[in-house]
């Protein structure tokens, strides 16, 4: 049996004149963006209603979206179907997000303040000499961070859907709604769920690599990584070195283009890696992260096994008139370190605030030039922190010895402040020109050592 949500016919939405269609660059590539539409202000207000959002996906992306929408006045409806999702993620989280996001601390499983970078050939150097007495990252459990999420998003007057959402009918006119299909699972339903529609004015898709959002509005695809982790439980005693401290393997052998990790978390270690260019041989690449720290976690016991696909790149389309994607669905995970947890919940927030904005908290309808404003905004504010991290992916993690030498930069103390300041506060930090310059000669001397031992070591096997 079917059942719909629907609400009073919409007024229509105002078109600007045609025009030339303009490009825009957008992180790294150049993209044909939509005409111009006039700001939400000439936009028609609603009358007997408020502006109705549906958010797809609840993780980090959709809970702060939803909460931000629902804070704002806007009817705001969250659907998710895996409340009880654990996604194969590190859980690491920069102390902006704490502040931020006012993110209690019983959900911040360890404050790491101590991390190990070891290198292809073993040599282990310690990173946090650094940080400040109150600085540290968080490591969560996605589970726990994303229930929290939503929960507060709830509490502020979010609707939350146990559902699966199934495709969208795209409107035809300016002032007609998106009609949502999705399988609503509850006491009622049970597990077969129950076929239902819900009738919004706009949609944000926060439903993660393989959105269905993004599929609705012909967003482009882009490539992806896969990544692999076990949870493992190991004895107290060796608990006790992970108390703090976190480690990165970098080598072909845990991973070609990518590292393997172990971060702590409550009551186990989660042991991962990642590959985009040799999906294939992901376990072959966990085998040897769980083998190159087994003197660490001997004795374990694996509680879990998980694995999910990871953007690479911003899909060519993030909006299309009134949808807009954020996070995982957007590409939002940076190179080099693979982080998302922070850019998805900031770029949720930042969608939701311009939907707020544009529909004067929601009296208005809003349109493509509103959504707009925030994908301007994030490409302001976040381009920088993506390119650098692009170009050290390129860099350093192309082939062992450069590994090696990358390991061996992170020794020194001025890189290590830079690091950790750009990451714990999400900025690209400026650094003093005399050292920069001294820390590129360092890190040309780094490769050429690096790539001579490797010839060295070649002739020898030969």
């Amino acid at each position: 049996m079917a059942s719909s949500m629907t609400f009073k016919p919409f007024t229509g939405l105002r078109q600007s004149t045609p025009s030339t269609t303009p490009e825009t660059t957008t992180f790294f590539k150049t993209v044909k963006i939509s005409p111009k539409i006039k700001a939400s202000i000439t936009s028609p207000k609603l009358k007997g209603r408020n502006l109705r959002v549906a958010v797809i996906g609840g993780g980090p992306a959709g809970g702060a979206a939803a909460e931000t929408l629902a804070k704002g006045g806007i009817e705001t409806f969250l659907i998710e179907r895996k409340l009880d999702n654990c996604k194969p993620c590190g859980g690491a989280i920069p102390l902006c997000m704490v502040g931020e996001f006012d993110l209690p601390l019983d959900i911040i499983d360890r404050k790491v303040t101590k991390m190990k970078m070891i290198s292809p050939s073993n040599v282990a150097v310690d990173i946090g000499r650094t940080l400040k007495p109150h600085e540290y990252i968080g490591m969560v459990r996605r589970e726990v961070l994303d229930a929290y999420l939503r929960d507060r998003a709830s509490d502020s007057g979010a609707t939350v859907i146990n559902g699966l959402f199934l495709k969208m009918d795209i409107p035809k006119t300016s002032d007609a709604p998106y009609q949502l299909h999705y399988s609503a699972y509850d006491s009622k339903t049970g597990a077969a769920g129950e076929k239902r529609t819900l009738e919004v004015d706009a949609v944000i898709g926060a439903d993660g690599a393989n959105s269905r959002v993004a599929k609705s509005i012909s967003a482009g695809d882009y490539e992806y990584a896969i990544a692999f982790q076990e949870r493992i439980r190991i004895p107290d005693a060796k608990m006790t070195y992970y108390e703090n401290l976190a480690e990165m393997y970098v080598g072909d052998d845990v991973s070609p283009d990518f590292y393997g990790w172990v971060f702590p978390k409550c009551d186990h270690v989660a042991v991962g890696t990642g590959t985009v260019t040799h999906k294939s041989d992901i376990k072959k690449f966990q085998l040897a992260t769980r083998t190159r720290a087994m003197d660490k976690i001997e004795g374990g016991k694996i509680i879990r096994v998980e694995a999910h696909p990871i953007p690479e790149h911003p899909r060519p389309k993030r909006v299309q008139d009134r949808v807009a994607l954020v996070g995982d669905a957007a590409g939002y995970v940076t190179k080099c370190s693979g982080e998302g947890i922070y850019f998805a919940a900031k770029s949720g927030r930042m969608c939701a605030e311009a939907i707020v904005e544009g529909s004067e908290n929601g009296k208005r309808l809003v349109d493509e030039g509103d959504l707009r404003k925030y994908l301007q905004k994030w490409d302001k504010k976040y381009w920088p922190t993506y390119k650098v991290l692009d170009v050290l992916q390129k860099v350093f993690y192309r082939s062992d010895p450069a590994r090696e030498a990358f390991v061996e930069m992170c020794a020194d103390e001025y890189v290590q402040k830079m690091t950790f300041d750009s990451y714990l506060y999400k900025t690209v930090v400026p650094g003093n020109p005399l050292d920069d310059l001294k820390l590129a000669v360092r890190t040309v001397g780094s490769l050429v050592r690096a790539y001579g031992l490797r010839r060295e070591m070649e002739k020898i096997d030969a």
